[in-house]
């Protein structure tokens, strides 16, 4: 039986322990400092509640953190010390530096640290991953993804103030850079504008143009200001075909490459994403192998959006960093 320490009884913490509770070889332990919150989480999911971080460290095998984006450092570094390996929600960290900081403490300690980049495991996101780069589409030269809905509240209105959040673009637009760059290959140069990128705080809009070294270019469109209700999409043009999504229109995924559109029914509906990402994680650990979704990718992931967020804020095109 595999000991999960949830830190965080929020939104995302709700989201993780739906997961654990359909694997029969999982228990699920969790700390809240917020009363009201701990007592319904644990009986929503019949977990154990921990009296402190401390204890929880002390009692699970592994820790699903699940906490605002200003928080990750302290604690996982706090976990990593305790010898846990460490699911950590997106992003990273809130600055590249803080990213490869934690990226760092992992590689120094030995233990598996995997970000919750989970579009990768949407089947629809998977499946068009898969198609590109087994050159269904010929050579791919231009992608557009869309993401988004209203605004996320989270504990005191936390998102809203993006010195906490990063705003859209890396909170939100976080999920396409990750799986553009998963799907496309690595990112030369980075252009954006968005809402919140000056005043730091509020709801946001933002638009991003990313130029990748393969010569291919990709246009990310993240918001949160859509009151029609949370979508998202994606196409991929090369140069024999292209592949497209939208959660609005159709529940899976269309190939357009010879006379007529194929459709594609990539993994079976009851298949989640956020299933298969934390099983993926927990079989790393149990078998020591490296995570679905590694630290390094998380860095690159953050570094493509906070290389938008300072071409928002500045106008100018931004080259990502590569630490």
């Amino acid at each position: 039986m595999t000991k999960v320490g949830i830190l965080g009884a929020g939104g995302m913490g709700n989201v993780h322990a739906r997961q654990y509770r359909k694997m029969p070889d999982v228990e699920i332990l969790f700390f809240d400092p917020v009363p009201d919150r701990s007592e319904a989480f644990r009986r929503r999911w019949d977990a154990r509640p921990s009296l402190s971080l401390a204890q929880l460290l002390s009692e699970c095998d592994l820790i699903d953190i699940c906490v605002p984006t200003d928080l990750h450092v302290e604690l996982t570094e706090q976990a990593l010390a305790a010898g846990r390996p460490v699911f950590l929600e997106k992003p990273i960290a809130g600055t590249l530096e803080d990213g490869v900081r934690l990226m760092r403490a992992a590689e120094r300690a030995g233990l598996p640290l995997m970000p919750g980049q989970v579009v990768r495991f949407f089947p629809e996101f998977a499946e068009g991953n898969r198609l590109v780069r087994e050159g269904k589409i010929g050579r791919p030269g231009v992608a557009r993804t869309r993401r988004g809905g209203l605004a996320p509240t989270g504990s005191d209105s936390w998102f809203m103030d993006h010195t906490r959040s990063g705003g859209v673009l890396i909170d939100l637009a976080i999920h396409d850079f990750d799986w553009l760059r998963w799907t496309l290959g690595e990112v030369r140069s980075v252009s954006a504008r968005s809402i919140g990128a000056r005043s730091m705080q509020g709801p946001d809009y933002g638009l991003t143009t990313l130029q990748f070294k393969s010569g291919a270019i990709a246009h990310v469109e993240a918001t949160w200001m859509d009151p029609g209700g949370f979508r998202t999409a994606y196409e991929v043009a090369g140069s024999e075909g292209l592949i497209e999504f939208d959660s609005r229109k159709t529940p899976t995924v269309r190939t357009i490459a010879g006379p007529k559109p194929i459709s594609e029914a990539p993994l079976h509906p009851l298949d989640d994403p956020y299933y298969r990402q934390l099983r993926g994680f927990l079989n790393a650990v149990r078998d020591h192998t490296p995570p679905p979704v590694t630290a390094y990718d998380g860095v690159m992931a953050l570094s493509i959006a906070q290389a938008a967020l300072l071409s928002a804020q500045t106008g100018q095109s931004v080259q990502p960093t590569q630490p």
